[in-house]
């Protein structure tokens, strides 16, 4: 099997920068750059390398640095944003960092004739994010692209195979950063693309089938996306072996905890059991607005439960979480940020009784998980379903939650999916809801005044969660849902529609 490595030197976007691989059909891993030597991947037989990006300077002493050996290992190297810079630093080149070249999200990429660029415009557009560039090249290559801003967008030593791009063309936002990333992996690294989502599942089964032979799992299922195909690969791994855990924690949305339960003990004949904890989930949160607390009192508490229902069934080896990448990344991974915990994640609290926790989804974004539960027979409607966050509404409460707020969320939100899916749009935006805000404004009802919670309807689009565009729902399907949710759910005044994209904001609220 044909493999790149993803060289991480702490960017936010290195497993985005795997996917992208992979979307080729290309098997790449991401190794940490102090994890592995030169000898180390030339024995593993890389097809390419491609170098992160990363918060540092290169002429940091404290920034990560690696042999400059490796220019000359033989193998094509790719370098993006920091990665273009230290394989400049390295080659003998010059990065300078100034106020007035800093260059962030869009820019105008003039490139010129490169194996690189193949099929590519001479001007297109990519996106930025850096203050240090690449002022002078290094001996033995040549500047291949330029922006307005930054002189040195792209370099190249072709006699090497080394490419050195500033812009990252692993994200959307770059409109050709596809066809780069397919011309390096195919025109410079020979690669030929023999790798599936067929393949990922059926290694994944076989693995888990060998990892976990003689133990005892018990799966935390919240009935989305995530956890149900990690149920359904696990299942097909190890059989009655799994107990499915579903907490109904009281933050789910309407009439949802009894599809739950329908659909995997009825139609997939699983061993689920079902646990109401309402009353434990809202006690614990009584009074806590702050979203961080949030998530790690329902973290700590899906643990707790889980270990007493391990101990119903006797001892339990193991615990299987639907944790897929963007909630590691946004919990922190390695030397990047923490942006929000997740209860499966950064929620979880530092002890727990259990042996190991796998976690078979975890390098998927959640369009591979998709495409790995069509492959294990998952049925459309489930596979396709609306991502639902692990803390539930508890993350689209703005403040303290209460059951009145929760029965307020559950209504305004089933409406707007309700009028969403009337005009045939359920998979227009990838994610779509509404959120209870702390604010309350003054409104009018019958000739009389009304002073009710405003509802924020939140519509994306996106193919990985880590970036995502607002989307352009028409209005007549806004006006519908705002005019029924005033008149059908008591308590609200207002309805506003969330026009912020990612970055900035996140998808969720909280």
């Amino acid at each position: 099997m044909e493999k790149i490595l993803v060289l991480d030197f702490g960017g936010q976007y290195n497993q985005l920068i795997a996917r992208r691989v992979r979307d080729q059909h290309i098997y790449a891993e991401i190794r940490p750059y102090s994890k592995i030597t030169i000898e180390e991947m030339k024995e593993i037989g890389y097809k390419g390398i491609i170098f992160t990006g990363g918060p540092n300077s290169v002429y940091d002493e404290a920034s990560p640095h690696y042999d400059p050996a490796i220019l000359d290992a033989g193998i094509p190297i790719l370098g993006i944003c920091y990665g273009d810079q230290l394989m400049a630093y390295m080659a003998g080149g010059e990065v300078s960092g100034a106020a007035d070249t800093s260059e962030y999200g869009r820019a105008t990429l003039f490139t010129t004739e490169s194996v690189l660029f193949q099929d590519v415009p001479a001007e297109s557009i990519c996106w930025m994010s850096h203050t240090d560039y690449v002022s002078k090249v290094p001996a033995g290559f040549q500047n291949i692209a330029h922006t307005d801003q930054c002189p040195c967008a792209a370099m190249s030593d072709e006699s090497r195979n080394l490419y050195g791009v500033q812009f990252h063309p692993e994200v959307t936002h770059t409109a050709y950063g596809a066809q780069i990333l397919k011309n390096f992996l195919y025109g410079v690294c020979g690669c030929t693309g023999d790798w599936t989502m067929e393949d990922f599942a059926e290694k994944a089964i076989a693995l888990y089938r060998e990892k976990l032979a003689g133990k005892k799992v018990l799966l935390a299922l919240s009935g989305g996306v995530d956890s149900s195909v990690a149920a359904v690969l696990l299942g097909k791994a190890i059989g009655p072996a799994l107990t499915c855990v579903f907490v109904d924690h009281g933050l789910l949305r309407k009439d949802e905890g009894d599809i739950v339960e329908q659909t995997f003990r009825h139609q997939f004949g699983m061993n689920l059991i079902r646990v109401n904890a309402k009353e434990r989930f809202l006690a614990k949160l009584a009074g806590v607005t702050e979203p961080e607390q949030k998530r790690k009192i329902i973290g700590e508490e899906f643990i707790r439960v889980f270990e007493e229902e391990g101990k119903k069934i006797g001892h339990v080896d193991v615990l299987a979480q639907g944790t897929i990448y963007p909630d590691v990344i946004e919990s922190g991974k390695g030397d990047s940020a923490v942006i929000k915990s997740h209860h499966n994640v950064g929620g979880l609290p530092d002890v727990i009784s259990f042996d190991e926790i796998v976690e078979p989804l975890r390098d998927l974004f959640k369009d591979e998980v998709r495409h790995v539960g069509e492959v294990l027979g998952i049925p459309h409607e489930l596979v396709w379903r609306q991502p639902f966050p692990g803390p539930g509404l508890a993350v689209r409460i703005i403040g303290d939650i209460t059951e009145e707020k929760l029965e307020t969320l559950r209504e305004a939100d089933a409406i707007f999916r309700e009028e969403v899916a009337k005009d045939g749009l359920e998979n227009a935006p990838d994610q779509y809801f509404a959120v209870l805000t702390d604010t309350r404004s003054v409104g009018v009802m019958g000739d009389a005044r009304t002073y009710g919670y405003v509802v924020a309807l939140r519509a994306v689009t996106t193919d990985d969660f880590m970036t995502a565009e607002w989307t352009r729902l028409p209005y007549e399907v806004l006006e519908r849902a705002g005019r029924r949710i005033t008149n059908e759910v008591s308590g609200v005044s207002r309805i506003v529609y969330d026009i912020s994209s990612k970055p900035p904001a996140t998808v969720e609220w909280e």
